[in-house]
């Protein structure tokens, strides 16, 4: 009869701690990469020959490894993983914790963190080494002095001039500068079809250069093209005048009209430009997007995974440590076995409530019975104390 009182109280504990892992399952049925986790009970073996056991105890707890729901959220740092994988966090001291939140943001330093511990979310270089994301050489892109003006149109046969003002390209320094080219017919027996091209910013000439056009109204070999040279606060740079390829008429003709339409189209060049977005590709690649309209590759990101995953240890913030005795293999999204990235998504609790409640009804039950297995040995030990006193 004693050995019945300590079997249920065993049971009450066991019961007790369950509902314990149960609450805290379902307590964190709304936190982003929680991951919920069973108890396992067992048996306390006896060492008498009949076999009685001594009760039960808690044999531990197991992770469930199964995706949660992913969630839109709009937030471009919030990432989800469609697949297998976990993202890396560092901390100060250099040790590695892994989460499934997805949560992220940029600090005061520009680094990507994970926006509820503050831990800094690591990608891979070149070299397959951890590094931070951190997007300070990517706010901006510095400016392009322009190198190519593309000449498109028809210079008319006869004409004696023609003119093409407001040419706007960037100078080193990212500024504007405005650029006219003046064409004038110079055409000779020896040398038809030949034009005279000044190319000036201002009142200051940068080239006289020449254009001929061969018979069939292209451009001629080794005279399609006019080089000039714009040099602002001491930096010079080249700038190519292309009027096309020798027997194209894709660019410059020459032909009879009644007016010229030539016109100039700058190819290259721009100004400082900002950032104005980013964003993570499938592959968790960074992509961003500057206010000229260019768009410019980032740093990828690392992920991890397990042999083991459901041996992972779940600590505060839905973040994992990995045993001592187990060490992750680390690579890159959408690639082997790691899952693909979701930008603008988070992947939630995938603590499954119906199951949860079930476990509730299962363990209450249990732990009734359990104490009504003490009451009734506690009562029968009453009956024996009585009976020995009234002998």
């Amino acid at each position: 009869m004693l050995q019945a009182f300590y079997n249920g109280l065993s049971g009450l504990l066991s019961f007790s701690k369950g509902l314990d892992n149960v609450s805290n399952n379902v307590s964190n049925m709304n936190t982003p990469g929680f991951r919920g986790t069973g108890t396992f009970f067992r048996s306390v073996g006896g060492g008498d020959s009949d076999g009685s056991g001594y009760g039960s105890e808690i044999a531990g707890t197991s992770l469930r490894t199964e995706a949660g729901e992913l969630r839109q959220t709009g937030t471009d740092t919030d990432l989800a993983i469609k697949g297998k994988g976990y993202f890396i966090l560092r901390t100060d001291a250099g040790n590695l914790l892994y989460t499934r939140s997805g949560q992220f943001k940029l600090d005061k330093d520009n680094v990507l963190v994970d926006s509820v511990s503050g831990l800094r979310l690591a990608g891979l270089d070149a070299t397959g080494n951890l590094v931070d994301l951190n997007i300070t050489p990517q706010l901006t892109l510095p400016p392009k002095p322009t190198t190519k003006i593309d000449l498109v149109g028809n210079l008319v046969t006869g004409s004696t001039t023609h003119s093409i003002s407001t040419v706007k390209v960037f100078d080193a320094n990212g500024g504007v500068q405005t650029l006219t080219i003046n064409f004038s017919n110079q055409s000779t027996a020896t040398a038809p079809n030949s034009w005279k091209v000044t190319v000036a910013n201002g009142a200051t000439t940068l080239k006289e250069g020449e254009v001929r056009f061969g018979a069939d109204g292209s451009p001629l070999a080794g005279f399609n093209t006019v080089t000039a040279t714009l040099t602002v606060n001491g930096q010079a740079q080249d700038i190519v005048l292309d009027f096309g390829t020798p027997g194209s008429l894709s660019k410059s003709t020459q032909f009879s009209g009644a007016s010229s339409s030539l016109a100039a189209k700058v190819i290259d060049g721009s100004a400082l430009a900002g950032l104005t977005t980013f964003s993570f590709d499938e592959s968790g690649v960074m992509k961003f997007t500057y206010s000229n309209g260019e768009k410019k590759d980032g740093a990828q990101l690392a992920m991890a995974d397990f042999a083991e995953e459901s041996s992972l240890i779940q600590g505060e913030k839905a973040m994992f440590k990995a045993p001592e005795n187990m060490s992750p293999q680390i690579g890159k999204p959408n690639s082997v076995q790691f899952g693909k990235i979701q930008g603008g998504y988070i992947e939630l609790s995938n603590v499954d409530l119906a199951q949860e409640f079930g476990d509730i009804l299962i363990i209450q039950r249990g732990y009734q019975a359990s104490s009504r297995v003490m009451t009734v040995a506690n009562e029968m030990l009453d009956q024996l104390y009585n009976n020995t006193r009234g002998g």
